[in-house]
């Protein structure tokens, strides 16, 4: 996939070959992440996040592209929002994914714990990965450790 345009998105991080993070995205970026060859787009972020876009389902099905919004509280993010994007990863396995909230902040921790307990990484590298994009504060520290284990030996 070329991600030349896409690099503009705040936040963008490429996963692997299919499937990339960011923040959230300006109608035209969304129109890139088509050109570039997404298929699906998940919106973490709640409807009345800075920048959200007015209707961002709806542009996204008009680009040819599968939409799933898990709206995630930023300041209470529940084991139910974890699973649901766990749920859609597993059943959008193969396909090119799309996954933001407004700032990559939600997005960056919930692959972290993907990555540790589906993956099999280790913590701390894990949490290297969400360091590139943010800081973790308490809450979304106790959300990561709650299902990684807490401290380094965890």
């Amino acid at each position: 996939m070329d991600d030349k345009n896409l690099s503009a998105i705040r936040n963008f991080r490429r996963i692997d070959d299919r499937i990339a993070t960011g923040g959230q995205p300006t109608e035209a970026q969304l129109r890139d992440l088509a050109v570039a060859g997404f298929q699906s787009v998940i919106n973490l972020a709640l409807t009345t996040s800075t920048d959200a876009l007015p209707d961002e389902p709806a542009s996204v099905r008009a680009l040819g592209l599968d939409p799933l919004h898990i709206p995630v509280d930023f300041e209470a993010p529940t084991t139910e929002d974890y699973e649901r994007f766990a749920a859609a990863m597993r059943a959008w396995r193969g396909r090119a994914v799309f996954v933001h909230c407004a700032a990559n902040h939600r997005v960056s921790v919930f692959f972290a714990i993907h990555r540790v307990t589906v993956l099999g990484w280790r913590r701390e590298a894990a949490l290297a990965a969400v360091r590139d994009v943010w800081e973790p504060d308490a809450v979304w520290m106790a959300f990561f450790d709650a299902r990684c284990g807490a401290g380094p030996g965890a």
